[in-house]
């Protein structure tokens, strides 16, 4: 177990972060990122060779001191988001400061401070982005502008690392079952269905796919919808 490659997944507790760590499971060992400490633990039970890596991405003291003990990483999957919508007329500072703070500073934090272990594995960096980083629609302004912005940096970063061996995914999957989509739907005042949906596996699918791609091969961008 360990001499298999070393994988960080955060948002790890529930939903699309932990079907992707259930099936980066068989080929890696797993640090599981994330707040809830409780439910962290009940993944890392279930998976031999994962770890709880409980810490709060917003608080820098914390992920400073975290990601200080990784020498070398193989796979960085950023699956923790923040989704709070709201038209523009109708969304204050806090509302927008929110989704970038989760969905963009704190994965551009998290993959500065891991990049010198990220560059001695010669390592993969996954964005689970959104079908909203490639279009806006009205009453999403927030979420889909940090969105857009997570993929800028996802794009900037292929450019900046590639030289150094680094692969990087952006992965848009449409509406997906999970508690995240149940507030949207909620909050559009929907009836919600998941059968309408994506199911988290088939976007850890797409994980998995880009980072098993064959050594010449850099999937860039993944976009999956519900059929």
């Amino acid at each position: 177990m360990t001499d298999l490659p070393l994988a960080l997944v955060t948002g790890a507790s529930r939903g699309i972060g932990a079907a992707v760590a259930h099936q980066l499971a068989p080929t890696h060992r797993l640090l599981l990122g994330g707040r809830d400490e409780v439910a962290l633990a009940k993944v890392a039970a279930e998976l031999p060779g994962a770890q709880p890596w409980p810490v709060d991405l917003t608080d820098p003291g914390a992920l400073a001191e975290a990601t200080s003990r990784i020498v070398g990483l193989d796979v960085l999957v950023h699956s923790a988001g923040a989704a709070q919508l709201g038209a523009v007329a109708d969304s204050p500072a806090d509302v927008w400061r929110a989704n970038f703070e989760v969905n963009v500073v704190a994965v551009a934090e998290l993959t500065r401070l891991l990049l010198p272990a990220l560059r001695a594995a010669r390592g993969h960096v996954v964005v689970i982005n959104s079908g909203a980083g490639r279009s806006a629609r009205a009453g999403w302004g927030p979420y889909a502008a940090s969105k857009f912005a997570a993929r800028a940096f996802a794009d900037t970063l292929r450019e900046e690392e590639g030289p150094n061996g680094l692969r990087v995914t952006s992965i848009y999957p449409g509406r997906t079952d999970t508690e995240m989509q149940q507030g949207v739907v909620a909050h559009e005042g929907g009836e919600y269905d998941p059968a309408k949906y994506l199911r988290p596996d088939s976007v850890a699918t797409a994980v998995v796919t880009a980072v098993s791609a064959s050594p010449d091969a850099h999937l860039t961008e993944l976009v999956l919808r519900p059929r």
